[in-house]
């Protein structure tokens, strides 16, 4: 059933859309909930390069970017041969809310249940503490960061 290999998550974040968008296109905004190094040119063909944790570096290529609407871009891990730079495809819709926005992230292109499951925990971490950016409160260090764990 391929509908299993699909991750998607949907969360309310309490900001408006361009506040949220803003938060995932802008390197300085990203590292303040996600990453310790961020390089991204939101536009067609642009660079998504992220290092998460320290020690895991995602590189795609955007494909679409809609301005306070709507990103997708492939996605992969550099030195991983199970899911490759650019080998998935990560599409992020904001819909607009009276109280704020609708977040919904569907992840494809995972080659199996297990890497389904691992995205669907990493991308629940993240956006919860995305969640808790966009409401103004400081979602504290992150647990996964690798590089802060050697300080």
């Amino acid at each position: 059933m391929q509908d299993a290999l699909v991750v998607r998550s949907e969360t309310h974040i309490a900001a408006p859309p361009a506040a949220v968008f803003a938060l995932l296109t802008d390197p300085d905004k990203i590292l303040r909930w996600m990453g310790t190094q961020a390089e991204v040119e939101p536009k067609t063909d642009g660079l998504y390069l992220l290092n998460v944790t320290g020690k895991r570096v995602a590189r795609g290529t955007f494909r679409e970017v809609v301005p306070v609407h709507r990103l997708a871009y492939s996605f992969g891990w550099e030195h991983d041969d199970e899911v490759p730079p650019g080998s998935s495809l990560v599409e992020i819709d904001l819909i607009e809310r009276p109280d704020g926005t609708l977040l919904r992230v569907t992840h494809t292109g995972l080659p199996n249940v297990e890497q389904c499951e691992g995205h669907s925990k990493g991308w629940n971490h993240y956006i919860g503490r995305l969640a808790e950016v966009a409401a103004g409160r400081n979602p504290g260090p992150d647990p996964w960061d690798s590089s802060a764990a050697a300080t």
